[in-house]
Order: C-alpha cells, then sequence, then structure tokens
C-alpha cells in the first residue's frame, strides 16, 4: 500500500473517531434531543417558568401535605365526617366571597409582588398552625379560623398565580403549554405529596407536616424573586365597586369569556365533584380500604399527566375548542366508562382516561379565556375564572353527595357527566360565531 494511502486511511480513521468522540460535534445531535423537549414543553424554555415551574413543584407537594395533615388533624380531634365537611366549606367560602375583590388587586399591583405576599402568607399560617399542633394548643375551632385565613388568601393568590402565568412565558403561543404543565405541577404533587404527609405523620407527628408545607413555600418565594419580569401597570376605575362592575360588564360583552366561564362552573360542578365520593366507591363499590383510595387518586392523577403531555405537544396546531370537546368526550366516555367497570384495574385505566380528559379540557378553557381578554381586564376575569371554578366547589359536593345518597355513587356520576358533555356540545357548535362576535 502507497504512502498516499495509508496516511489516507489514518485520517479518515481520526475524523470518524472524532465525529464519534468529541462533545462539540456531538452537540448537535444534543440540541435536537434539546429542541424535542422544547417543542413538547414549550413554555420550559422560558427562564422565567422554569423557576416558576421547580418552585411550584416543591410548593404543591407541601400544599397536599397541609391538605391531608389537616384533614387527619380534624379527624383525631373530632371523630366526625361532618366536621371534615366543615372544616372543607369553612376553607372554600372565602373563594365565594373575596374573589371578585381579589380580581381588582391584581389588576391594579404587581402580580409577581401580589404572589410573593400572598406565598409568604400562606407560609406563615403552616407555621402557626404548625407550632400550635407541636404545643398541644390547637382545637377545630383554631384550624377552622385559619382554613378560613388560607382560603381567603387563596382568594388574591388564585387569580393573581393565573394571570401572571402570560407575563412569564411572554408568547401567547406558550400560554396552553404553561397552563397545562402547571396543572401538571398540581397532579404530581397529589400523588406525591400525601405519602410524605402519611410518613410524616408516622413518624414525627402531624404538626410537622405542617412544618414541612410552612418550609415548602420557600421555593416558590425565591423563585418568583429571581424572575426578571417586566411590570405592567394598569389605569382602571378608583372605586373598587366599579372595578368590579367594569369586569363583569367587560365578561358579558365577550360572548367567547362569558360562555367559557359558564361552562367551567358547569363542569366544575357536574363533571370535577366525582372526586368527592370516590372514598365511598373505595369502599363500598370495590370493597377497597384507604390503600385502594389511593390506587384511585393515583390513576386519575396519571391520566392527567397524559392530558398534559398532549396538550402542551399539540395545543399550536389545533383549535382550542376541539381540544375543550375533544377533552370533555374523553372525560364523559371515561368516568361513564368507570362506573360500569365490575374490575378494579379496568376501573383505574378508566378513571385515568377521565382524569385525562377533564384536565385537558380544563387547561384549554384557561388558554382559550386567556388569550380572548385585554391585559387590563385579566385579573378580574381570572378571578371570575377562579370563582367558577373553585368557589362553586361546594355546590357539586352537595348535589353528587344527594343525588349518590338517592340514587347511588353511579346514577350521581353518570348524570353529572352527561350534563357537562351537552353543554360541551353547545359551546362547541357556537364556538366559530361567538369568535366571530369577540
Amino acid at each position: 500500500m502507497s504512502d498516499f494511502k495509508k496516511q489516507l486511511l489514518e485520517k479518515l480513521d481520526k475524523e470518524d473517531y472524532l465525529l464519534s468522540e468529541s462533545p462539540e460535534i456531538n452537540i448537535g445531535e444534543r440540541l435536537g434531543w434539546t429542541k424535542k423537549f422544547f417543542n413538547v414543553f414549550p413554555a420550559l424554555e422560558n427562564k422565567n417558568y422554569r423557576l416558576y415551574f421547580v418552585g411550584q413543584t416543591v410548593s404543591f407537594i407541601g400544599n397536599w401535605i397541609q391538605i391531608v395533615a389537616q384533614g387527619w388533624l380534624v379527624w383525631d380531634l373530632t371523630k366526625s365526617a361532618l366536621a371534615l365537611g366543615i372544616i372543607g366549606a369553612v376553607g372554600s367560602l372565602p373563594i365565594m366571597l373575596f374573589s371578585l375583590w381579589g380580581g381588582v388587586i391584581v389588576d391594579k399591583f404587581s402580580k409577581r409582588k401580589i404572589l410573593v405576599l400572598t406565598q409568604s402568607a400562606m407560609m406563615l399560617l403552616a407555621f402557626i398552625l404548625g407550632l400550635l399542633v407541636i404545643y398541644h394548643l390547637v382545637n377545630v375551632w383554631i384550624i377552622a379560623i385559619l382554613a378560613f385565613l388560607l382560603g381567603a388568601v387563596n382568594a388574591l393568590d388564585a387569580p393573581a398565580r393565573q394571570a401572571f402565568t402570560i407575563e412569564m412565558v411572554n408568547k401567547e403561543s406558550d400560554l396552553p403549554s404553561a397552563i397545562a404543565l402547571t396543572a401538571g405541577i398540581f397532579n404530581g404533587a397529589r400523588i406525591i405529596g400525601p405519602s410524605i404527609a402519611g410518613f410524616l405523620i408516622a413518624t414525627v407527628g402531624v404538626g410537622w407536616a405542617f412544618m414541612a408545607n410552612g418550609i415548602s413555600f420557600a421555593a416558590v418565594i425565591v423563585a418568583l424573586l429571581l424572575m426578571k419580569i417586566k411590570e405592567i401597570s394598569n389605569e382602571m376605575h378608583p372605586n373598587p365597586f366599579g372595578a368590579i362592575k367594569e369586569g363583569i360588564s367587560y365578561t358579558l360583552k365577550s360572548p367567547i369569556i362569558k360562555n367559557l366561564l359558564i361552562f367551567t362552573g358547569i363542569v366544575s360542578v357536574f363533571g370535577w365533584s366525582y372526586t368527592t365520593i370516590l372514598p365511598l366507591i373505595a369502599q363500598n363499590v370495590f370493597h377497597l380500604g384507604a390503600a385502594g383510595l389511593g390506587y384511585l387518586y393515583t390513576a386519575a392523577g396519571v391520566g392527567a399527566f397524559l392530558g398534559i403531555i398532549i396538550v402542551s405537544a399539540f395545543s399550536k396546531k389545533f383549535n382550542h375548542f376541539i381540544f375543550i370537546f375533544g377533552g370533555n368526550t374523553v372525560f364523559t366516555a371515561g368516568i361513564i366508562l368507570f362506573t360500569f367497570a365490575s374490575n378494579f384495574i379496568i376501573a383505574l385505566f378508566f378513571l385515568a382516561l377521565a382524569g385525562a380528559g377533564l384536565v385537558s379540557q380544563f387547561s384549554m378553557i384557561n388558554a382559550a379565556i386567556q388569550k380572548s381578554v385585554a391585559q387590563n381586564y385579566r385579573g378580574r376575569v381570572m378571578s371570575l375564572y377562579t370563582l367558577m371554578f373553585l368557589g362553586l366547589s361546594p355546590l357539586g359536593s352537595f348535589q353528587v353527595g344527594f343525588f349518590t345518597e338517592h340514587f347511588g355513587p353511579e346514577f350521581a356520576i353518570r348524570l353529572g357527566a352527561i350534563i357537562s358533555f351537552c353543554f360541551a356540545i353547545i359551546i362547541f357548535q357556537n364556538q366559530k360565531k361567538w369568535r366571530e362576535k369577540s
């Protein structure tokens, strides 16, 4: 072999080695995977939202620790199911009373500063409850007062978080991804938080579970402080009553926003309420205890993750209303089939399907409203969304409990699913006309 050929082969071998081993050359391949990841979760391309995502993940886990710990504490003190229901209602009542006022504040002041204050207040309330439990100074009345105060803070925090989302991602096209991911954090925390709560209650006591929740708020507070956000200030009516009236009037004049808010309330009352009677279904239908109930919640959470991935990946390719109607259809089919399932594994599959559909439609309802609202009304409109989504949940619990008691859980769930599906058909049939008028 000639010297020229040997040199050529050595050169080619060296180039092959460099192509396979050099991190600089391989960076294109890694960037390709990064691009694919951000194509599925475009909101995470934004540094501000990445900070928020990490902070809220920790905080939501803490919230679920508190929810489980509070229920355990109330039951331990009272041994009363009625007391559990009353404390839950007391915590939800401020949403109905104060969320509209919260929307006025959100539209008037910096949303990030509001969130720092509300998260700090929630941290303080968690620490107070934890210390009272640790030092054996707590009773059910104190729990009720602190639950009401926490609900009052949430009446401001919830619309602020909703309205702040678009300021973090900047691009409206990334908004559905951000909303879906936030829903994903909540549902993921619903799987992780209760197990941590059980461990803490068993090992160090229920008081330290509340303390753990208090500590978890530090993550989201630090994330908010590290963000670089262009603050948006709005000129608005100086009278709070006048500002609320303006927000309601603006909402009623927009066919899309008005009807999507009504639909949110319908699905919250007749769709989401199935979770209220899952303990009864676990015990009376499948004859399982707390572990079975945990599997039901986990299945719904896993389904929610699937819905989140679908929404985040494909929301740019399809009309919002296709997702809303499609998600409602999947939810309706999944939850009705769940009520007919006698095999527990099959029931878990259908519940996961229902969870995927429910979270998908709520994510896209939220995104469609936020894309339709003017910036200077965003806080007030999202306070109405909070009112319809969270404030009406006690009505949902009441109706599903009423129909369950008189006609059984299967009938109650099917009735709610059919009602929400009928409204989804109305929304889908009229959405083109509403978009033309908006």
